[in-house]
């Protein structure tokens, strides 16, 4: 009997060992630099080279603009830009001379002087950089051009300001930073979905508190492409999917998302999951323009990511350009005292009165199981609309793209180039966002590992305590 209550305690003994040894590895394996976790190189800020936290630069009294890729964004940038008072459109570049001629009907229409011209080089945009009568290049190419395209203009004394995703592999992500950082030229990625007039009312409400503490946010890029694949110049779009597995188009999600959670400005992202299903979509899109079978397709169907942050927030984003499923950028918050949704059913949910208070005579209806009434929704917007609807809103609704949002995302730009004030977005906003197709690609292809997100700011990620826009003084 000694014997066999020996023999338990023994075995009691060694299973409270084992749970503690579980509980110890487990905590372990939640730091950034634990074994288990993929990292990546951090390159050591050169000497003398410092962060380009809230960087300004000299006020620009007229914004002279040169635009580089007039495809399927680039005219529609030319044309807003016709809108924005104290601006000038100096120069246009596009590998072909007919996108050039398009850009140039748009200045005519809108009696403004016939621009330079340049086209038919593979570098023909070089030369646009180069000129002493800009301020600002604009590029709305294919992904694979922005890179060096925003190196050499930034080398050339330019701001620059680039289209989504303003880079797709980290090698090429702290280039661009280390260019921002030496030239102390704003690198600003032009993520139009942050202007959206449901993001940045939600947005002004989570800063004014309505929510509470920020807790999860989600976003997404769910858009089926099928009618627009042929109109990318050369196959390009189509190509990339053939070729890279990953989210690789996260910034219309993950904007929004990083600006919520204060990402580089008071939080950092640590370290992602990602997962995908196979291609299946990807493959028949491609044999039904090309007539012939897609080898080794690597973009699944669906891609979904998890993140999670340093003050233990989480994002959760997804990719799907293929299935037949309604646009949706999800764009979802969940704070400590309320919840916002934008697809499929714009709405916000409030568990207390608190939030309605002031804009709801009735209250009985009101609780945290069902979106508030569309009428109180309504009144809660126009309460809390967010400072820049204010001054661009009914200008933006006019001029159109995207509803608005390309408008006011211009406007802003100039505004704060005009005033000598930090731009919206940073370039650290442009390597957070556009980490994604790197990172979620090393994830999948190590059957989901946890891979760390660098801190693109080198240590520099708290300095500021909340994203604001800048505004002048009044």
């Amino acid at each position: 009997m000694k014997d066999m209550l020996k023999k338990v305690l023994i075995m009691f003994i060694g299973i409270v060992c084992l749970f503690y040894n579980t509980s110890a590895q487990t905590t372990e394996l939640s730091k950034a630099d634990n074994p288990y976790m993929i990292t990546t190189k951090v390159p050591q800020r050169p000497n003398g080279q410092q962060d380009v936290i809230q960087l300004t630069a000299p006020k620009l009294e007229v914004v002279r603009v040169g635009f580089i890729g007039l495809g399927m964004r680039g005219p529609g940038a030319v044309k807003r830009f016709t809108h924005i008072p104290g601006t000038e459109i100096k120069a246009l570049c596009d590998i072909r001379p007919e996108r050039v001629e398009v850009a140039q009907n748009i200045l005519k229409e809108a009696k403004l002087p016939q621009a330079a011209a340049y086209s038919d080089s593979e570098d023909a945009w070089k030369a646009l950089c180069e000129r002493d009568d800009i301020d600002l290049v604009y590029i709305a190419t294919d992904w694979k051009h922005h890179v060096p395209m925003a190196l050499y203009a930034m080398e050339q004394g330019k701001h620059v300001a680039v289209e989504v995703p303003g880079a797709m592999t980290l090698e090429d992500i702290w280039a661009l930073i280390d260019m921002s950082e030496k030239t102390r030229q704003h690198c600003m990625m032009l993520e139009n979905c942050v202007y959206d007039y449901f993001e940045l009312t939600t947005l002004n409400m989570a800063q004014q508190g309505l929510f509470g503490e920020i807790m999860h946010v989600e976003g997404s890029y769910i858009h089926n492409l099928e009618e627009f694949w042929t109109a990318y110049w050369n196959n390009w779009r189509m190509q990339y999917n053939k070729e890279h597995r990953g989210d690789i188009y996260p910034t219309h999600g993950m904007g929004p998302a990083c600006q919520l959670l204060d990402i580089h400005r008071g939080d950092k992202m640590n370290y992602l999951v990602s997962m995908d299903t196979k291609a299946v979509g990807g493959p028949a899109m491609y044999k039904k323009i090309h007539g012939e079978e897609a080898k080794d397709f690597q973009n699944g169907d669906h891609t979904m990511t998890m993140i999670r942050t340093e003050q233990g927030k989480t994002i959760h984003i997804q990719h799907d350009v293929v299935s037949p499923r309604p646009y949706s950028r999800m764009y979802q918050l969940t704070g400590t005292k309320g919840f916002a949704n934008k697809y499929p059913k714009e709405g916000y949910a409030f568990p207390s009165t608190e939030a309605t208070k002031d804009v709801a005579p009735d209250l009985e209806d009101l609780n945290a199981h069902t979106f508030v009434p569309e009428a109180i929704k309504d009144t809660l917007m126009k309460k809390y609309q967010h400072p820049i609807q204010k001054i661009w809103a009914e200008k933006a609704k006019q001029v159109g793209g995207h509803g608005g949002m390309d408008f006011i995302m211009d406007a802003r730009l100039v505004y704060c180039l005009q005033n000598g004030l930090p731009l919206d977005m940073d370039v650290y906003d442009l390597a957070e966002w556009s980490c994604l197709p790197a990172l979620t690609a090393l994830s999948i292809e190590h059957n989901s590992a946890p891979v760390a997100i660098p801190d693109f700011t080198r240590g520099s990620w708290n300095k500021v305590k909340g994203y604001k826009h800048a505004m002048k003084a009044e």
